[in-house]
């Protein structure tokens, strides 16, 4: 690893993350991730804090897993700070137990981060994790630049990338959200809430001398509480919205199919190969934020909906979920959930689990799931051998090469739910409406043309079956009819 003598007083030493408890020396050293590069001003304490990423220097505290893991979490971290606009100069891990609850990194190893930060001329670090505002403000104070979390970050790049009316308002209740601990006022300059009294000199200030009675910090929470508040009755008002929707489509028995994966895996790529949506497709981590639902046709002339999610990271901020829980239960309300793997990434393995964590967060976890794996035209095939033993009722497809698509076309199929109630009828020519139905949202065994009308065998939902019944013939009749 480059320049690692900086950080790593042992580095001329072979690491070995299999061997448990470290040298003190290296549990304490600030590593240099390789491969992840891509004015100075005083920090002063403000009421918003709005991103500025341009030259920015990762950290990250290595607390478990082996280093492999910590630098793909890094790595990770490059591409979000990358997807918002910023350029990674540096990406720095230390070794601990547990991150320091004054200053994240150890404190020592604090002034070793503010001599890369001003070697390297960064205007901005990003901590690979949550911090506390005591993080936060004490990290500033130290390195003398803007200090910023995964949770912001990220929320950052939800924030640029939401269309939607829907969108824009959850992306804005859960930057509040996170914003409310950490907002921050011009301390001693303000004032603050005095006594009644007037005696003394000192804090009460005394008769001409009081304080407004409230900060302007204060004056800020109070705001954003009640914008919080107005977000999340705006937000329940659409939610009702999207309920009728998935409940008109429940009554027509149109079978749902949501597609959720982890973030740039490919899903909205997938979504235009099977259905021709024209989403925008973009490299990028969350380009899709707001769900696109479209229509798609099965062999048996069946209808069914597929749908494209939010997608999903390791570690995904609380506040994005409690915001994005109207439209994620777009999922939760599926037949299927068609979850997809990107079989490109260093670590598929843990993608998967990052994806069913917060799936169960919604109440997902309980459908029926079927594993697709893409990217495989990029992918290497011992990864692809690996991820096959793994998973070996999983689908394998390029949605950009087109490989395997019509096979996951058909499996998608068959695991639609079947309509309950089996019915033969013959409809009169002149319902052509119910023949049409039928065709549209039940399963067509077999048909036949009689004088006397269509002879159908089909399955349907139980509605539908109700208003076959005056039609209905016995299966022998049926036979007879039809020879």
């Amino acid at each position: 690893m480059p320049d690692q003598d900086t950080f790593a007083p042992n580095s001329d030493e072979e690491f070995d993350a299999t061997t448990g408890e470290l040298e003190l020396s290296e549990r304490q050293a600030l590593r240099r991730v390789p491969g992840l590069s891509t004015e100075l001003t005083d920090i002063t304490e403000v009421e918003y804090r709005q991103l500025r990423l341009e030259r920015v220097v990762l950290v990250g505290v290595w607390t478990e897993g082996s280093l492999t893991d910590a630098e793909n979490s890094l790595t990770e971290l490059a591409a979000l700070a990358e997807t918002a606009g910023s350029q990674v100069l540096e990406g720095l891990i230390q070794r601990r137990n547990r991150p320091d609850p004054a200053t994240y990194i150890g404190r020592g190893k604090v002034d070793d981060l503010g001599a890369v930060v001003l070697s390297s001329g960064a205007d901005t670090v990003i901590c690979d994790g949550e911090l506390s505002p005591s993080q936060l403000r004490n990290l500033e104070q130290r390195i003398k630049v803007k200090v910023v979390d995964r949770t912001a970050l990220i929320l950052d790049i939800f924030a640029q990338h939401a269309k939607s009316k829907e969108g824009k308002a959850q992306v804005e209740l859960a930057q509040l959200e996170y914003l409310l601990p950490r907002l921050r006022g011009w301390g001693e300059a303000l004032s603050r809430q005095t006594g009644g009294s007037g005696r003394g000199g000192g804090a009460g200030g005394g008769v001409g001398l009081r304080g407004p009675g409230e900060t302007k910090l204060e004056t800020d929470r109070r705001r954003i509480r009640h914008r919080i508040a107005r977000l999340r009755r705006e937000i329940k008002g659409m939610k009702t919205v999207r309920q009728t929707k998935r409940a008109r489509r429940a009554r027509n028995a149109v079978p749902a199919v949501a597609i959720a994966g982890y973030t740039n895996a490919g899903k909205s790529s997938l979504l235009n190969r099977l259905t021709g949506a024209g989403v925008l497709v973009e490299d990028a981590l969350f380009a899709t934020l707001d769900p696109t639902t479209r229509r798609a046709t099965a062999s048996d002339g069946r209808l069914y909906t597929l749908s494209d999610t939010v997608g999903f990271v390791r570690h995904l901020p609380h506040q994005i979920v409690e915001a994005f829980r109207s439209t994620l239960e777009e999922v939760a309300d599926a037949d299927l959930v068609v979850h997809v793997v990107d079989g490109a990434h260093p670590d598929p393995e843990e993608q998967v689990r990052a994806v069913r964590e917060v799936l169960a967060e919604v109440g997902a976890d309980r459908l029926p799931e079927l594993l697709v794996v893409n990217k495989v035209d990029t992918a290497d095939e011992e990864t692809l051998l690996r991820l096959k033993r793994r998973w070996p009722d999983a689908v394998f497809v390029s949605a950009h090469s087109g490989r395997g698509i019509e096979g996951l076309r058909q499996t998608i199929e068959s695991r639609l739910p079947s309509p309950a109630v089996e019915v033969r009828a013959v409809l009169p020519y002149d319902r052509g409406d119910l023949v049409a139905r039928v065709h549209r949202t039940g399963e067509v065994l077999s048909t036949a043309h009689l004088p006397e009308g269509t002879l159908l065998h089909v399955r349907v939902a139980e509605d539908l079956a109700a208003e076959l019944a005056p039609y209905r013939t016995e299966p022998q009749q049926a036979v007879t009819q039809s020879r």
